[in-house]
């Protein structure tokens, strides 16, 4: 068995500095993404994309961009999705809007608590309104082990072609994304539901990785040297007074 030793030792080498390679470029990825959504997050908000630009829709390059669309929302169709928040457990509260160019857009208004804690009903502006918001990716099949379940009204994740079918919404003229709305500044205290809640977070554990296969690395040489020089020394003379 010793014999594979040092195969053994040249292999996990081989595959723990590969690993930090990776991590090292992983870190570097995640740092230009984080510089390029802090950058987007806070450019002018531009017109929401209609259907001649969803085709070529890239979530990583639209992801954050602020935008803005006039609209009337259809608050017969709206739905809740179960949601965690600077302001506690609650709702996502997203309604559909039908856009003055005639397709339709999923808009998280916000951020409302439970019933019983609301004490006052959610807001519902009528008429054209505009909306400022910033762009988000669908989230389909549900959140963390929880599945979306349209027929009970349970809703974990907001999943843009899911919440389509269920609301009867034409597919083929909803846009595939939806708009976290900024949050309202003339509201009154009180007032749901409350935007301007989307939290921009990327974690970033790579250098924590990188340190960790390095490491390891170093450590199966240091053990491949220390069993080298074993071999080199010989036998100590404890082992022959042992053999006899």
């Amino acid at each position: 068995m010793r014999r594979f030793l040092p195969l053994a030792a040249v292999s996990l080498f081989v595959l723990f500095i590969c690993l930090g390679n990776w991590q090292v470029q992983r870190y570097f990825w995640k740092q230009d993404l984080i510089a390029r959504v802090d950058a987007r997050v806070h450019a002018a908000p531009t017109a929401a994309p209609g259907p001649t630009a969803w085709p070529a829709l890239v979530p990583q390059q639209f992801e954050y961009q602020p935008v803005q669309v006039k609209g009337q929302f259809d608050f017969d169709h709206q739905l809740q999705v179960q949601a965690s928040s600077t302001l506690g457990a609650g709702f996502w509260v997203l309604t559909p809007l039908k856009t003055e160019a005639g397709w339709w857009l999923w808009v998280n208004r916000g951020f409302v608590p439970p019933a019983r804690e609301m004490g006052t009903p959610m807001t519902q502006p009528s008429g054209l309104v505009t909306v400022q918001g910033l762009m988000r990716v669908t989230e389909p099949k549900g959140g963390f082990l929880r599945h979306n379940d349209a027929q009970a009204q349970r809703w974990f994740s907001r999943d843009v072609a899911a919440m389509t079918a269920a609301r009867g919404l034409p597919g083929d003229a909803v846009a595939p994304y939806f708009i976290d709305a900024a949050a309202n500044a003339s509201a009154k205290p009180g007032e749901w539901p409350v935007g301007g809640l989307t939290v921009i977070r990327f974690a970033n554990n790579h250098l924590a990785y990188i340190f960790t296969w390095y490491t390891l690395a170093l450590m199966v040489l240091g053990a491949s040297f220390y069993v080298w020089r074993q071999d080199r020394r010989g036998p100590a003379p404890d082992d022959f007074d042992d053999a006899r």
